[in-house]
């Protein structure tokens, strides 16, 4: 029987300070000098009150994506000789500073002083939560006593009106009304900066530890089209038209590069996949609600969080919102990070008791996929 493997320390890291709904454009900048009118609207539903950019108001980048993962693994709080005994590195993210070298080969450079195995993840949300299953897998099989894995995103840059314009000074040429299609502008007041990271091992620490049950996840690709896409543009039969497609000028004008959302399709079947995953990973593991003591579900939105209780509520599972946690509201979505500085800030501020256990539930809309987690108090 293969030996058991725990997450002894957790830590995140949110860039400056927070942000509130009224000043998000002042960062980000207003798109053809008019204040966008699905701002309102957006924030109305999805009922963040704060989030973190890695900008200034000068629309200068404060930390790279790799910067923010460092100082995340720095939080960890291990000492030098502790982290140099470190064998393994895995890391997540949707938004890398570039697309080579990988993400965790800039990570690896700026946080640790010897050689060290690592692996990137890329994906959307669940891109973090693959990165502590390689983490897990790597302990688990063998292949190392110890890793450290980290899940970050640096989105706030793709968001500035900067790179909005050329796209609207197009469309006014052509005669069509000047703004950014609602895929593009509402993702905008959506998303947030920030990382976290975790020290794995297959020794316990007096404290703190969780000890990780089993990590499943899930594909729906197999039957969906893609729903949350970047450097692409969709057709209408679902199919992607990647970048290369696409001549310099064509990505500008028409902002092949930025992140955009089905809205439609995201709405119709993204709960529908979430709690599947939930019932497939209770069946292969034999898990019942009633084992379940907290639930950490990441959403990007509040009103996913409420489809979501809906959908559990129709399928008779007993997961009631009095175990939930999220901390959407006051720090933002932040993708793959998202699972895992909510679980910082509920270790901190609850102070789980021995034997508890604590459900990961994380989805993504990329080409939809979910991945459940779950973690016993130690």
């Amino acid at each position: 029987m293969s030996e058991p493997v725990y997450i002894n320390r957790v830590s995140s890291f949110l860039p400056n300070e927070p942000v509130g709904n009224d000043e998000m454009e002042e960062f980000l900048g207003v798109v053809n000098d008019t204040p966008s009118r699905v701002r309102p609207i957006v924030l109305r539903q999805n009922r963040i009150n704060t989030r973190y950019y890695a900008l200034d108001k000068e629309q200068n980048i404060t930390h790279t994506n790799a910067e923010l993962s460092k100082i995340a693994i720095e939080k960890l709080g291990l000492s030098q000789e502790e982290l140099e005994k470190v064998k393994f590195l895995s890391c997540g993210t949707s938004m890398p500073d570039q697309l080579m070298p990988s993400h965790a080969s800039m990570v690896h450079g700026l946080a640790f002083d010897h050689p060290i195995e690592i692996a990137s993840l890329a994906g959307v949300c669940m891109s973090g939560l693959m990165a502590l299953k390689t983490a897990y897998m790597s302990i688990k099989s063998g292949n190392s006593s110890n890793a450290i894995c980290t899940a970050s995103e640096l989105i706030s840059p793709t968001m500035l009106s900067k790179f909005f314009n050329e796209e609207i000074s197009h469309r006014k040429l052509i005669e069509e009304k000047p703004y950014i299609a609602f895929e593009k502008d509402f993702l905008r007041f959506m998303l947030s900066d920030g990382a976290a990271a975790m020290y794995l091992s297959d020794k316990i620490e007096p404290e703190n530890s969780l000890r990780i049950e089993w990590i499943k996840t899930y594909s729906y690709a197999n039957i969906q089209p893609a729903c949350m896409y970047m450097w692409a543009e969709k057709e209408e039969n679902g199919n992607l038209l990647g970048w290369k497609t696409f001549a310099g000028k064509e990505m500008s004008e028409r902002s092949v590069w930025s992140l955009k959302q089905d809205v439609r399709q995201l709405n119709k079947y993204a709960m529908l996949h979430f709690v599947d995953a939930v019932e497939s990973s209770f069946e292969e593991t034999g898990t019942k609600c009633e084992d379940i003591t907290y639930v950490i579900p990441h959403v990007s939105s509040m009103y996913f969080y409420d489809l979501l209780v809906e959908e559990f509520n129709k399928r008779e599972i007993d997961l009631p919102t009095d175990k939930w946690f999220t901390n959407l509201t006051t720090v933002g979505n932040i993708g793959s990070a998202s699972p895992f500085v909510a679980l910082d800030e509920f270790i901190r501020t609850h102070q789980p008791k021995k034997g508890d256990t604590i459900l990961l539930i994380v989805p993504e809309s990329g080409r939809f996929s979910c991945g459940t987690a779950l973690l016993t108090v130690m």
